[in-house]
């Protein structure tokens, strides 16, 4: 008899990106939990600021569903696992319901819906609009009749009279429940800034914005009509887990992780991979912390540009960092780690230090540079992945590199996306790679493994050296 699960669940969908989802997302979670629910959090595609906030709210980690980056079985995977335990699991979906990398809607949230046998919630946004609703609903009803429609969320209505005539549309053509209706509201809205909203840990403030979409969820979203549709999802096939990885090692190796309010782009499989292969993590400050003893060095992204004064006043650090790399030290760093490891940032009109472990320097502005899905090819010489290795990844920047230095290496030739030049992205230095890439862990399973094996090569190295010099 074939093993099954089954996880309540819903998807956050919508016809056009800046329709609300994630104001209704967080309200809806905020709402259930209040009402003493387990509530696991998704979010569709690469994404780290809003899973930030969504799993802040819902006092659970919140995991990305990435159809780009995952198959079928991988991403039920990633269901079973995160939602073990859970009474509901709301997934934040991204875009338009249907919009993917191409034509045939690879990597949309309607493939999520699909693979995981998931009713959409359908937020609807209702601006300047009455009759027309039905027809936008039926269109994402029948677009592709394997993506279950559950109900209709209206958002941004005027007032009571316009609330009826919305309904009346969606309930008389399209025979859906609409199960909830919120009014315009700004107390609402999450400042964001150019990549988004503005993370979670950087401001308390912003929490009042939350509190404000749970009360609205509260008091015009139909909680029990919403769980009721999320209950009615089917059990799926247990998914077999992915291949158990690691490396032999007599102690775990020590790698530093620069997690604060400068870098806090982390997905959560990226750091449980690394200790699964046999990593202990010793999490950093780079504003204000020294260099702890480790064996290698994980930069993620985040906001460098923004607390650039902070980062060059933490002198000690840079230099450290530098030092250690010239004695080979292992480094990892995504985008924000990439501009750490240059040699100066410009931001705003002001020129921070950075550790200067490659020999360029970068300027942030408010023009995107490169934004969406990647796909890169591994050069000779990258420290991490073998010659020819096809790497699938994601980047969002606003930042530029002046010209690089002859000697300057480059680690991928890229096929999708923009990386440092268009052609190229990830640049080399002993055991350092700083590319503008954000992998997975889930998409990239072998990353974590040879990452710890570098480490556990570097400890050796040093412990044999200084064996030597004290004479033993």
């Amino acid at each position: 008899m074939e093993q099954v699960f089954n996880v309540p669940r819903v998807v956050i969908g919508a016809p056009q990106g800046r329709s609300g989802k994630t104001t209704v997302t967080l309200g809806l979670i905020a709402a259930l939990s209040a009402r003493g629910l387990k509530v696991q959090p998704f979010k569709k595609g690469p994404d780290f600021i809003d899973p930030g906030w969504l799993g802040r709210v819902a006092g659970r980690v919140c995991r990305n569903l990435d159809a780009f980056f995952m198959d079928r079985e991988t991403l039920r995977w990633s269901l079973y696992r995160g939602g073990a335990g859970a009474d509901v699991a709301v997934i934040e979906g991204a875009m338009g319901l249907f919009d993917g990398v191409d034509l045939a809607g690879s990597g949309s949230t309607a493939e999520i819906a699909k693979a995981l046998s998931a009713p959409v919630l359908l937020v609807v946004n209702a601006v300047r609009m009455t009759r027309s609703i039905a027809a936008v609903v039926l269109g994402c009803q029948h677009f592709d009749p394997e993506v279950s429609i559950g109900g209709v969320i209206l958002n941004n209505v005027a007032r009571p009279r316009h609330e009826r005539m919305l309904r009346a549309a969606v309930e008389n053509f399209c025979g859906l429940p609409v199960v909830g209706a919120l009014p315009k509201n700004r107390a609402w809205q999450i400042p964001d800034r150019h990549l988004g909203l503005i993370p979670v840990g950087e401001d308390d403030r912003l929490w009042q914005a939350v509190e404000a979409a749970r009360a609205g969820a509260e008091e015009h979203l139909d909680l029990d009509a919403i769980l009721a549709i999320a209950r009615a999802a089917p059990p799926l096939p247990l998914p077999a887990p992915p291949v158990e990885t690691g490396v032999r090692l007599t102690e775990p190796v020590r790698i530093g992780v620069f997690r604060d309010r400068a870098f806090s782009f982390y997905y959560p499989e990226n750091l449980e991979a690394l200790e699964e292969a046999g990593a202990r993590l010793v999490f950093i400050d780079a504003l204000h912390d020294p260099l702890p003893e480790v064996d290698a060095v994980y930069i993620g992204g985040g906001f460098p540009e923004v607390f650039g004064a902070e980062l060059e006043a933490n002198r000690s650090l840079r230099e450290a960092l530098r030092s250690r790399v010239e004695e080979g030290l292992p480094v990892y760093a995504e985008c924000g780690g990439l501009i750490y490891l240059s040699r100066s940032l410009t931001y705003e009109g002001r020129r921070f230090a950075m550790a200067g472990v490659f020999p360029f320097d970068v300027t942030v502005d408010n023009e995107p540079r490169g934004h969406g899905y990647m796909r890169l090819r591994a050069l000779e010489g990258n420290p991490y992945f073998p010659p020819g290795r096809e790497i699938k990844g994601h980047e969002f920047h606003h930042s530029a590199l002046a010209v690089l230095p002859p000697e300057g290496r480059f680690g991928f030739t890229v096929e999708r996306g923009y990386g440092i030049d268009g052609t190229r992205d990830g640049l080399v230095y002993k055991n350092v790679l700083g590319a503008y890439c954000h992998i997975h862990a889930l998409a990239v399973p072998d990353w974590a493994v040879v990452f710890v094996s570098k480490a556990a090569a570097y400890r050796d190295q040093k412990r044999s050296k200084n064996q030597a010099l004290a004479g033993v």
